[in-house]
């Protein structure tokens, strides 16, 4: 299959895989398709490991990075940036998810590690780091999945020959992101798991066509299999981003207890919450959010104060609800889209790539077949 996409990324088939796995990421790339690590997930040091390991599975194939560099976020002191974030945690916000852990009666996990880091890496101020990282190695693209990128980001890609992606919610985010010259756009439907807003796919997708001009469009949200791949592509797009669809896979490192819940849920399980993150946030809905929205609770913090918050809390819960703990069973959830609904088993990420672009070639085969009936 050839599209605008594939044109310029040099790949076989026009999916994006998105995910926080080194592994996904690269068996995306190896089956053909084009896999992009969630970069704002690890420290500098983390991110320049994980990218050699791809390189090195990959052999030569084209990946790609994203960041989370947000247009509003909380500000700190550049010189002591996590110390100054963490100081603007309210101890009411502390008390609350202590009480929490408490009222699940959730354990002590000995493992945690410390992600503030990661955290401060959400901001301007934090983002450098991980970009510097970025650019030493080989990606192909570079994508911002929060607000427009800065201008520096652009402008570093631009001379490194590397392509320019950025997430749209909106057709007046599309304007702003050509204004900056980013190469694709990236229309995001509130299907879609993580950071997301309000406007459904099939809406949202050819609204950003429109306006792209001749720039590429990748659809995004509620995009799990071959069916749906072939409306994107009938929409406009040039190929899909997908994220979800990915949790669904073997090489994910989501913890067991989280993937049985996912082969669970239904699609109407999910909620857009800020309370992971301090934006809405579509994940699976759980007691947590129940928590989180019953009176007399706080109001989630801005970005990243909320994930500096509750980070510490869900390396508890994750690890609890991995031993079976009825209580973090409770609690326990992920960032997912509607397409949840559709996942019945956990299969190789290769494979989901390959049945994808398969299952899309036959639909629109079969689609083509009706129109020459008529």
């Amino acid at each position: 299959m050839r599209t605008a996409l594939t044109d310029l990324l040099g790949v076989e088939h026009p999916i994006v895989g998105f995910n926080r796995s080194p592994a996904v990421v690269a068996a995306v790339t190896n089956a053909g398709g084009f896999g992009v690590l969630a970069a704002s997930a690890y420290s500098p040091a983390e991110l320049d490991a994980q990218l050699t390991w791809i390189e090195e599975q990959v052999e030569g194939k084209p990946y790609g990075v994203d960041l989370l560099v947000p247009s509003k976020f909380v500000a700190g002191d550049p010189s002591r940036l996590v110390e100054s974030l963490r100081a603007q945690i309210p101890p009411s916000h502390i008390a609350f998810v202590h009480s929490l852990l408490d009222k699940y009666d959730i354990p002590v996990s000995p493992q945690v590690v410390d992600h503030s880091e990661v955290a401060a890496a959400i901001t301007p101020a934090g983002a450098p780091a991980l970009l510097d990282v970025a650019f030493r190695h080989p990606i192909a693209l570079i994508a911002n999945a929060l607000g427009t990128p800065p201008p520096d980001l652009v402008t570093r890609a631009k001379e490194a020959g590397v392509v320019v992606a950025s997430l749209v919610g909106k057709a007046q985010h599309a304007e702003r992101q050509i204004e900056a010259g980013v190469d694709v756009l990236v229309a995001q439907g509130t299907e879609a798991g993580g950071h997301t807003g309000t406007i459904a796919t099939m809406v949202l997708t050819p609204e950003i066509v429109d306006i792209a001009g001749d720039r590429p469009v990748l659809a995004a949200g509620g995009i799990a299999d071959g069916r749906q791949m072939a409306a994107a592509l009938a929409l406009g797009a040039a190929g899909v981003w997908c994220g979800s669809v990915w949790l669904s896979s073997a090489e994910d490192v989501a913890v067991q207890a989280i993937k049985d819940k996912f082969l669970a849920a239904t699609s109407g399980d999910t909620v857009r919450s800020p309370t992971r993150t301090g934006k809405p946030a579509r994940q699976l809905r759980t007691a947590w959010h129940d928590e989180w929205d019953a009176p007399g609770s706080p109001e989630p913090l801005p970005l990243p104060l909320q994930l500096m918050l509750v980070e510490e809390a869900w390396q508890h819960i994750d690890a609890a609800a991995q031993a079976g703990h009825e209580g973090a069973l409770k609690l326990e959830s992920f960032f997912v889209g509607q397409v949840v609904g559709s996942f019945r088993d956990i299969r190789p990420a290769g494979e989901i790539t390959r049945r994808m672009a398969a299952d899309c070639e036959r639909r629109i085969a079969e689609l083509g077949g009706l129109l020459a009936a008529s």
